[in-house]
């Protein structure tokens, strides 16, 4: 298991690439509406949050089986999340504009 440092910085890491892609699509999307991608930055700032939250409210720290399904409980969750996040994302650009 990494380590908490390391995790966190993942999880800075991987919720930034679901921002940065946000961003380009509305650059290179201008005629879109806007709607949809600052409601998926919205869901990014929550996961990000709530994984930190999780990361710094460990369970039961004496029992070492439980605290280290904890930390791959949440490494399951940001790549599950992001790459939820990352398939509406790409959901957008399918849509048409009104």
């Amino acid at each position: 298991m990494a380590t908490i440092r390391k995790l966190k910085k993942k999880i800075d890491s991987e919720i930034f690439e679901v921002i940065s892609d946000c961003f380009t699509w509305s650059e290179v999307h201008p005629e879109k509406k806007p709607g949809g991608v600052s409601e998926i930055l919205a869901d990014a700032v929550a996961l990000r949050n709530d994984l930190i939250h999780r990361i710094n409210h460990t369970v039961d720290a004496t029992d070492s089986k439980a605290v280290k399904s904890h930390y791959q409980q949440i490494q399951k969750d940001l790549l599950s999340g992001t790459d939820s996040l990352f398939k509406r994302l790409s959901s957008l650009s399918k849509k048409k504009t009104k």
